[in-house]
């Protein structure tokens, strides 16, 4: 006789966690979600431990360079629900107003990444701050120092120093501050810490996030650094901050031809596969 069988406890598998919101790489053991645009991250059916990378957008230039987006980096959260993303766009370029300072990113339960400062206008006050401060401004005499930083999440606009070449400073950067008058009015460089998710994301400028806008410096044009708009001369026009790295725009320092807009902003998530 065939003893009676026993039937066994089983536990059903729990459901999968399904996120979706922007748009989906994965690469080096990591799932990317990746947002140009605001939107929504939705995470159902439990929790992802990920690391959060937010840029804000860049500042517009006028004499000194645009200032970068602040770059924001929160690790390992537990995220769950909804959140709201929140792209920040570029400050616009001006050659009558100070330059416009970029706009902030948000997402959900973290610190805003803070817009970057623009640059400021021609004979006036010390450099816009911002996530990366804007240049300061040429002055008809004296000194000038350029626009502060969100501590953490920029460096400081190049100062103008009296006496140095025709110029103002380059806006700041994610990694650096913008240079002086006297340097050619360089913007300050972007952070390359993130060149792995540019990588994995095709996004950034060759690795780099958030630099910052350069400036007139006569006869030089000063160049943006990793994604910075360059400024402009008499006879070089200026160029706009990269789109979607947070990067500053160029400047004219007075005697240029025309000012760039800032690049906006962005965010990624990244967490295990």
């Amino acid at each position: 006789m065939i003893g009676a069988i026993t039937a066994g406890t089983f536990s059903a598998p729990a459901p999968p966690v399904v996120v979706t919101g922007g748009t989906l790489y994965i690469s080096g053991g990591y799932n990317y979600r990746v947002f140009t645009a605001n939107g929504t991250l939705s995470v159902s059916g439990g929790s992802i431990t990920a690391d959060v990378l937010r840029i804000a957008g860049g500042g517009g230039g006028n004499d000194g360079g645009g200032g970068a987006g602040g770059l924001a980096y929160s690790a390992s959260q537990s995220l769950t629900g909804s959140k709201t993303i929140v792209i920040g766009g570029g400050g616009a370029g001006s050659s009558s107003v100070d330059g416009g300072s970029g706009i902030d990113t948000t997402f959900t339960g973290l610190a805003n990444a803070i817009g970057g400062g623009g640059g400021r206008l021609y004979n006036t006050s010390a450099g816009i701050a911002g996530g990366s401060g804007g240049g300061a401004p040429r002055m008809a005499s004296g000194n000038q120092t350029g626009g502060t930083a969100t501590s953490g999440q920029g460096f400081a606009g190049g100062n103008f120093v009296s006496g140095g070449t025709n110029g103002a400073g380059g806006g700041g950067g994610a990694g650096g501050v913008g240079q002086t008058n006297n340097s050619g009015s360089t913007g300050g460089l972007g952070d390359y810490t993130y060149s792995t998710w540019a990588s994995a994301t095709s996004t950034g400028t060759s690795g780099y996030y958030a630099g910052g806008g350069g400036a007139y410096a006569n006869p030089t044009q000063g160049l943006g650094s990793n994604g910075g708009g360059n400024g402009s001369t008499n006879s070089l026009p200026a160029t706009s901050g990269a789109t979607n790295t947070g990067s500053g725009g160029g400047g004219a320092a007075g005697g240029g031809s025309s000012t760039g807009n800032g690049g906006s902003g962005i965010v990624i998530v990244r967490w295990a596969v």
